[in-house]
């Protein structure tokens, strides 16, 4: 089972910018368990949202040839929390890319308001990892994924 961490794309600019949202909910069962009492959304969930996006980002500009995967986080600062029915907002933007690496720098807005900064570095981990077997297979970017930007895709080329 693969956690998807984004409901959808709002905005997607290839090669450029992404900009996905999330829903948060009382109905998600890791809520529960991060403090019963007063149940916030994980940090580090934050953090995969926002790597999710730029990730998928990143894998497009390449068409989905590369095998991208999360590599660093080079900044995760946040000022506040976010709870059950919030809206979460993911803002990504390619600083850099070259064929063994990318750079993303991203905002997290809650409810329309900044309260993050997650800037993330990328590796193609076929241009890295030379030597290493890897599935022919994208097996980073699965149907879940790319069905995401399917629509924006479709108007690019419709």
């Amino acid at each position: 089972m693969r956690w998807i961490w984004i409901d959808r794309f709002v905005e997607f600019l290839p090669g450029r910018k992404a900009v996905a949202i999330k829903n948060v909910s009382l109905a998600e069962e890791h809520l529960h368990d991060h403090w019963e009492a007063f149940p916030i959304m994980p940090v580090s969930l934050m953090i995969e949202g926002m790597a999710q996006t730029a990730g998928i980002l990143v894998g497009q500009a390449r068409d989905f040839q590369e095998k991208v995967i999360l590599a660093k986080i080079a900044k995760a600062e946040f000022t506040d929390i976010v709870v059950p029915g919030d809206q979460l907002t993911y803002q990504a933007e390619i600083e850099t890319i070259a064929p063994e690496a990318a750079a993303t720098r991203g905002v997290v807005l809650r409810n329309g308001q900044p309260i993050g900064q997650v800037d993330l570095m990328f590796s193609h981990i076929d241009q890295n990892l030379a030597g290493a077997k890897f599935p022919q297979e994208n097996f980073v970017f699965t149907g879940q994924f790319t069905r995401l930007i399917a629509p924006f895709l479709e108007a690019k080329n419709g």
